[in-house]
């Protein structure tokens, strides 16, 4: 394939991102920042570049799926991404008419590769015109029927389909294709929700407050990053999910809290808002170009109760010795199959194997977090995921192993309505947030 890129083209732009998490296993989310720069992309075409983007892979094993019965002989890779990349649009994107695709596809395909390549996307696409795609009526197996329809691997259905059941699984799979809401959180030491909506509109964006989170604000249009109102600490950008693990640590003014698994920093900066910033917050992160984010946020958000340092949490006791924290989050690293709705190309990346090795990273932060934690003190495991072998699982391991610590109710705000038996799951199609797991534990006082 040529390299030969168009500045400013939306379309040629998706493909190089496209061409990249295939082959390089980059991350959508990074390059599609880098690609807006490199090409040259206007800001009224960057939803659309997102959209065709995130869209194409979301829907991957479906294109697929639509494309085989039209694919004769050998078909070059980057030209199965450029006909999926325009089979999207004309699948699921309505308002874009069909043949300015085909057009689009064709030029591509001269430009990165030949005159007989640019033929045979022609010929493809035309032919789905004409035809239309398949059902999925033809496919017998429930699993793999779930798996093609919602574009999520085999494997991955059937292993939610067995902790969740069929029907939540499938729920989920299509909720995992929906683009996520624009949430904002208020920094509630400076300003109220009320006060934000105003500053935001002021601006020329729309924002509602949510009728679950307080401190949390859906944004309709516009880019809330790049607003006055952000670059001042009023809000900072936060999935509504991951507002409630502060809200679950039940901090208050002057505790002595550690957060060990920080960055990027959205968790906290919003336990230093709970705190009404005072006290002692540490935010510990194995990467200095992570902490980095957190100091940044911080400053910009005008909190001065955060004391960031490289390190690892499975170290922390030895960093700052037992019994030291009134409060503890262990935001621990994980499969992040609850972030597929903003990172599509998890589904992909992610095999059945990392679940057992996450889960023993998982298990000896847990451990830490239990001998830092005071008598009396409160601890909160988090994940953004929803696989039950690294949540409930995890936590029912770590209370088997210390009997010293016991589950608690999670707080959390009551507008939500869930179940709260000190484990809880929050699904993607719940409202719309994140995939999130939080559990709440208490160090039992001494006699």
């Amino acid at each position: 394939m040529k390299n030969k890129k168009l500045q400013g083209n939306v379309r040629d732009a998706a493909f190089s991102i496209l061409w990249a998490v295939e082959n390089k296993q980059a991350y959508s989310n990074l390059l599609l920042h880098q690609t807006i720069q490199s090409h040259g992309i206007a800001d009224k075409n960057k939803g659309l570049l997102t959209e065709i983007t995130y869209g194409t892979l979301q829907h991957q094993m479906t294109l697929d799926y639509y494309l085989e019965p039209y694919l004769k002989g050998k078909i070059e890779p980057w030209v199965k991404i450029l006909l999926r990349m325009s089979l999207y649009q004309i699948v699921y994107l309505d308002r874009i008419p069909a043949h300015a695709v085909v057009h689009e596809a064709v030029e591509i395909a001269k430009r990165r590769g030949h005159g007989g390549v640019a033929s045979v996307v022609n010929g493809v696409l035309r032919s789905v015109q004409r035809s239309g795609v398949r059902s999925f009526n033809t496919i017998s197996d429930p699993y793999e029927k779930i798996a093609i329809e919602t574009s999520h691997p085999v494997w991955m259905i059937k292993r939610w389909a067995e902790q969740f059941g069929l029907e939540k699984t499938r729920e989920m799979a299509l909720e995992n294709n929906k683009i996520p809401p624009q949430t904002v959180r208020v920094n509630t030491v400076q300003a109220t929700p009320e006060e934000v909506i105003e500053m935001l509109e002021s601006e020329g964006l729309e924002a509602v407050q949510s009728e679950l989170v307080p401190e949390c604000l859906i944004v309709t249009n516009g880019q809330p990053a790049k607003t006055a109102t952000f670059e001042k600490g009023f809000i900072t950008i936060q999935d509504e999910s991951s507002m409630l693990p502060a809200y679950a640590l039940q901090v208050g003014p002057e505790m002595e809290v550690l957060d060990m698994c920080a960055a990027p920093g959205g968790k906290t900066t919003h336990i230093a808002e709970k705190m009404q910033n005072k006290g002692q917050l540490f935010a510990m992160d194995l990467h200095q170009h992570k902490i980095k984010l957190i100091d940044e946020t911080a400053k910009r958000l005008g909190h001065t109760v955060i004391e960031t340092e490289v390190g690892d949490g499975k170290k922390s006791v030895e960093r700052f010795g037992v019994e030291k924290f009134d409060r503890i989050l262990v935001d621990a690293p994980c499969s992040g199959l609850g972030v597929i709705k903003r990172k599509p190309d998890i589904k992909y990346t992610k095999k059945e194997a990392d679940f057992a090795r996450l889960q023993e990273i998982q298990l000896e932060l847990l451990d830490q977090a239990s001998q830092l934690l005071k008598p009396d003190g409160i601890m909160v495991y988090s994940t953004c995921t929803v696989d039950s072998i690294e949540n409930r699982g995890t936590a029912e391991r770590f209370l088997k192993d210390h009997p010293e610590m016991e589950k608690i109710e999670v707080a959390l705000p009551k507008a939500l309505g869930l179940k709260n038996t000190g484990f809880v799951q929050i699904f993607p199609q719940d409202f719309g947030g994140d995939g999130f797991f939080i559990s709440a534990f208490r160090k039992k006082a001494t006699a």
